[in-house]
């Protein structure tokens, strides 16, 4: 194993500490918890809170999108483990300003499972909880059974419209609307070249040869649909993009955001390929791209590999993507 770190069992906590002492303008550790990072940006009084948590190593998900107009709190446990309830109460307790707190995660079963009894603790507090699930990975699960599917890169953009929404100081009920219908309109596939190292294992999450890659893969290497030969750019943004058309199909005239997403060691340049060919296969059936969104932004420690994400909008989704946010790690103003 050749990592840049110090002691495997502190590379989390130690991230954490990291992360505080560099935005600490902006973000800070909840009462010194190196599990729970929360908003340091001023927020309206009364405004919904939104809420994320998970395993650590996929920065920016989920630590990234702390910030104004986007989450209010995450809390994240080892690497690619959920963190337990109890960290879970706690933030979802600092985010609460009286009106409600959504809880907006990845459907994975360790969260599930712990926000469901985190939100009982807080309810004995009196603080009112709303989840979502994000389920945009189209490989895990066919149409008909979509409800099971992982939630990936597809995330983000779900983070973006609830915080957008809570701004506008809309209510518990109509942020948690407006987020489903963008969960609904959100399709992920990815691919994987390479594998990663969990720091605490020590050693590779599965084996892929140099000559292939592995088509939906999931970002903690979950198998995917199938191991192939090496394609070329064009032929990997073409399989993935009519997995994600036949699964939502695109009218002509209708707009959508994109998001090529580096899943932690592909150059930029070859991120930019893949979204050339998208953005052609777009134009071909009349369907314009608003706010494409190229680079890091939900990662696996450092695989190889890249996933794309097409939502489908109308003008209020539209709006909420276009909407001011910031985070140390993410800002819609170059996007």
């Amino acid at each position: 194993m050749k990592k840049i770190m110090n002691e495997p069992q502190n590379f989390v906590d130690e991230v954490m500490v990291g992360i505080e002492l560099a935005y600490g303008d902006r973000v800070r550790l909840l009462d010194g918890d190196k599990r729970i990072l929360v908003s340091a940006y001023p927020r309206k009084k009364g405004k919904v809170g939104i809420v994320t948590a998970g395993g650590s190593g996929h920065l920016p998900v989920f630590l990234g999108y702390v910030g104004s107009g986007l989450l209010d709190g995450c809390a994240v446990g080892n690497v690619f483990a959920s963190p337990s309830a109890k960290k879970m109460a706690a933030m979802i307790t600092a985010c609460d300003d009286g009106n409600g707190v959504l809880c907006l995660y990845g459907n994975y079963g360790g969260d599930k499972m712990n926000f469901a009894m985190a939100c009982e603790m807080v309810e004995m507090d009196d603080i009112e909880t709303m989840s979502v699930l994000v389920t945009d990975d189209v490989a895990s699960s066919p149409r008909e059974t979509a409800e099971k599917r992982r939630g990936v890169a597809g995330m983000v953009f779900a983070f973006k419209v609830a915080g957008a929404a809570a701004d506008e100081m809309m209510s518990l009920e109509e942020v948690v609307a407006v987020t489903k219908k963008a969960v609904s309109n959100i399709r992920t596939m990815g691919v994987a070249l390479s594998p990663c190292i969990v720091p605490e294992v020590g050693k590779p999450t599965f084996t892929i040869e140099d000559d292939e890659l592995e088509l939906g893969m999931g970002i903690h290497g979950e198998r995917g649909i199938e191991v192939c030969k090496m394609l070329t750019a064009n032929e990997i943004a073409d399989f993935i993009f009519e997995k994600i058309v036949n699964d939502m199909p695109l009218a002509k005239g209708s707009e959508v955001a994109v998001m090529v997403n580096g899943l932690g060691a592909t150059p930029l340049e070859e991120q930019i390929l893949v979204y050339s060919r998208v953005a052609s296969r777009l134009k071909e059936q009349g369907v314009s791209v608003f706010m494409p969104h190229i680079g890091e932004f939900a990662t696996s420690m450092e695989m190889a590999g890249l996933s794309i994400t097409i939502m489908k909008l109308d003008e209020q989704l539209k709006a909420l993507l276009r909407k001011p946010a910031s985070s140390p790690f993410y800002t819609s103003e170059n996007k």
